[in-house]
């Protein structure tokens, strides 16, 4: 099967140095990739800037930008049976780059905000008869966040995770699948975790194909 995995975060600048992102280390997304590789899987993963060797038997393609993961993202699920979107991509970003580092000054700079655009959304919408699986990373009404996101999103599942999980090598997630509802919490280290979440793709990809 041919699956593409999003990791990491997205660097969104508003001069030449300086950037709006996030602690996302792409732990997840990473292990997700390799365990999918060593099934056997066709795997390409897209990933903004980590601190992680890239997964054997993958094809990486790096970003910084939403934009840049957009563009990589859309263009790589073309000849995919499933995408597995773990990646924490910016919901914003700056309305101008700067192309040189700002000085600093004793006075307030504002910076105005605009919309990135949402990957995993126009993924779900474009998919037809392929599988999306999304992540929401929650601090608050987790579940009912996620819900939303899942039939926003025309997802085929949501792992839900909190914040409590960034960076860490271990975590604790909840599958929402769209066909069955929610399951029990599991937790565990990420590289243990990413065999529940290859599980999950490959059922779902089963009734699919």
């Amino acid at each position: 099967m041919r699956i593409l995995v999003t990791a990491g975060p997205t660097r969104e600048y508003f001069d030449s140095v300086r950037f709006i992102s996030n602690p996302s280390s792409g732990k997840m997304g990473f292990a997700i990739a390799a365990e999918a590789a060593a099934r056997g899987h066709d795997v390409i993963l897209v990933s903004g800037p980590v601190a992680i060797a890239d997964p054997s038997n993958v094809r990486v393609v790096h970003v910084i930008s939403a934009e840049e993961m957009f563009d990589a993202a859309v263009s790589a699920f073309e000849d995919r049976h499933a995408a597995v979107m773990t990646a924490a991509v910016c919901d914003y970003r700056p309305t101008r780059r700067l192309d040189h580092k700002l000085k600093k000054e004793n006075r307030v700079r504002p910076i105005q905000l605009r919309p990135t655009q949402d990957i995993c959304a126009y993924l779900g919408r474009t998919k037809g008869d392929r599988v999306v699986v999304g992540f929401a990373m929650e601090d608050h009404d987790h579940r009912a966040n996620a819900e939303r996101k899942l039939q926003r999103k025309h997802c085929d599942a949501i792992v839900l995770n909190g914040i409590e999980n960034v960076a860490g090598d271990d975590a604790e997630i909840e599958i929402l699948r769209a066909d069955r509802g929610w399951q029990a919490a599991i937790g565990g280290s990420k590289v243990v975790l990413a065999e529940v979440v290859v599980d999950l793709v490959e059922d779902l990809l089963d009734e699919t194909l």
